[in-house]
């Protein structure tokens, strides 16, 4: 059986709705970002996150060296800052914009996100087009009541924080 085209893949794709993220390495001196929707839980126990990068990323041999990452979940106020860290900026003027501190690991954690996985880097695969992260949690950060950004059909929405 053949594989569909891929825009015709990009399309459907463009139907699955995911949460925009910020992730980080390095340290607050010397900072590397980039914006990513294709992030997930693996498992709780322990507690695995995985992120997907593109091979051809400027950021990606950051992620190689340092071996910390850190999944920086966005509000629906950070829609400026998605594209901010989506840009061709420089990772100085990227993290020019947001209040930085560290956690476990040291990776650039942002202050207002709505939820922030400080992650040490336990395993990288390689599959297609992608390096595939896997990152063991060792600390987190969480602001109730902020509300979420998704981006679906290639926009962003917001969701609301359930209350109680």
């Amino acid at each position: 059986m053949l594989a569909p085209e891929t825009s015709a893949y990009r399309e459907a794709m463009a139907r699955l709705g995911a949460a925009v993220n910020i992730v980080t390495t390095g340290t607050l001196d010397n900072p590397v970002g980039f914006t990513a929707s294709a992030v997930c839980s693996v498992t709780d126990t322990p507690p695995t996150l995985l992120v997907c990068l593109n091979r051809n990323s400027r950021a990606r041999s950051a992620f190689y060296e340092e071996g910390a990452m850190c999944v920086n979940v966005l509000t629906s106020s950070q829609q400026d800052l998605s594209n901010h860290f989506a840009s061709p900026n420089t990772m100085a003027e990227r993290f020019a914009a947001g209040h930085w501190q560290t956690l476990a690991t040291g990776a650039p954690v942002l202050h207002e996100a709505a939820a922030s996985f400080d992650c040490q880097i336990s395993q990288i695969v390689e599959v297609g087009t992608h390096s595939v992260l896997f990152g063991i949690v060792r600390g987190i950060l969480c602001h109730a009541g902020a509300e979420g950004l998704v981006y679906f059909n290639r926009s962003y929405h917001s969701l609301p924080c359930r209350q109680g």
